[in-house]
């Protein structure tokens, strides 16, 4: 598969409360220009929601986040994950995730996580939380030291601070949530998310 970093300008995270809705969500999702899709494991629903994606949106490259066991690795891709992405990472996590057979993404958020994560072999992370832990003049520090690690920003972005991100040199993509605003999901208003999607998809460094 293409890097997880190199599939859209913009991964949404998702979070699903009812599995029913996960399918239409997905294509909307789908249909405005965004094929990765993150589903976090923060609700009961969640691996119900990527099992159904998975089997009835072939299309859409569903991944799991908020990943931060070993055990949630084997059950995401068993469930039909393609993708992992967790906040934060340890030697035990990482293993697993190196073990899944699938693309992953472990969170940083300080320069000692990415320098051990380059020391494993791993150059490809998430940033989380992007905003809090210093956004992008982090981000451009980071690069002249470590020009092979890239990221996967995540945490208070938005439409309007995307671009930013998007136009750094070890930056692929961004984690949002802003073409799922709660009032859309809460009227079913898949158009809405599409229309939002677009947008994002729109979105180049």
């Amino acid at each position: 598969m293409t890097s997880v970093l190199d599939l859209a300008p913009v991964v949404p995270v998702v979070v699903i409360e009812d599995a029913a809705d996960a399918v239409p969500l997905a294509r909307a999702l789908v249909a405005g220009g965004l094929t990765a899709i993150e589903v976090t494991l923060r609700t009961a629903a969640a691996l119900d929601a990527i099992r159904a994606i998975a089997a009835e949106v072939p299309e859409a490259v569903v991944g799991v986040g908020t990943v931060v066991s070993p055990e949630q690795v084997e059950t995401a891709v068993t469930a039909g994950a393609r993708f992992l992405v967790s906040p934060g990472w340890t030697d035990r996590l990482l293993t697993a995730m190196q073990g899944s057979g699938v693309p992953f993404l472990p969170g940083v958020s300080t320069t000692s996580e990415v320098v051990a994560l380059l020391e494993r072999g791993v150059s490809e992370m998430k940033f989380f939380p992007a905003e809090a832990a210093g956004g992008t003049a982090y981000l451009k520090s980071l690069a002249g030291p470590l020009p092979q690690a890239r990221f996967c920003p995540t945490g208070g972005i938005s439409l309007a601070s995307a671009p930013a991100y998007l136009a750094l040199p070890n930056v692929g993509c961004v984690g949002g949530t802003w073409m799922l605003p709660a009032d859309a999901l809460a009227a079913k208003d898949w158009d809405r998310v599409r229309s939002l999607a677009a947008g994002a998809a729109a979105l180049r460094g």
